[in-house]
């Protein structure tokens, strides 16, 4: 099924609270980006715990029901900007909480009883600060963003490429 033939592109991410937020976009906007890179916008970084492609928009509230798995409130440091070969600009955790794998973990069974398939690559979280950023500077901000992760959301990816958060967990 594509995107747009009655399907919703969707991902499940952890969402920062506002100030989180504008310590993300700080994180962002210290960067010297390239002229062909393209930070994304400030209401748009997460942290992606599973991206489930096109559904039939008619299992969403299936979905919204079945998607929930217990969540340990955690806190997430992310304090490491790197610039990854696929041109991808990250700000990822000085190290990654037990809390944060038995989410994913946790979910990737929830989605694996809906029938929706998940991705095979080794989970790497990280914010993604902007694409197409190969030739970009990273940050040499000292200060690390402290993220006090106490939800998920499932989020549609929308066709004019912003998002929309359709239930936020728990």
């Amino acid at each position: 099924m594509k995107y747009g033939d009655g399907a919703a592109r969707l991902f499940l991410a952890l969402w920062p609270d506002e100030t989180t937020r504008e310590e993300l976009a700080r994180c962002r906007d210290a960067w010297a980006w390239s002229v062909d890179a393209r930070p994304v916008p400030s209401e748009q970084l997460h942290v992606t715990l599973h991206f489930l492609g096109a559904v039939p928009r008619a299992r969403l509230p299936e979905l919204t029901s079945k998607l929930r798995a217990p969540l340990h409130p955690f806190a997430l440091r992310l304090g490491r900007a790197q610039r990854w070969p696929n041109g991808i600009a990250a700000l990822t955790p000085t190290a990654v909480p037990p809390e944060l794998l038995a989410l994913h973990a946790a979910l990737q069974g929830c989605l694996s009883d809906l029938g929706l398939r998940t991705e095979s690559r080794r989970f790497k979280p990280h914010v993604t600060l902007a694409r197409n950023a190969r030739n970009s500077i990273a940050s040499t901000l000292e200060q690390a963003v402290d993220w006090k992760v106490d939800r998920y959301v499932l989020v549609e990816s929308r066709g004019d490429g912003g998002y929309t958060v359709l239930q936020s967990y728990p």
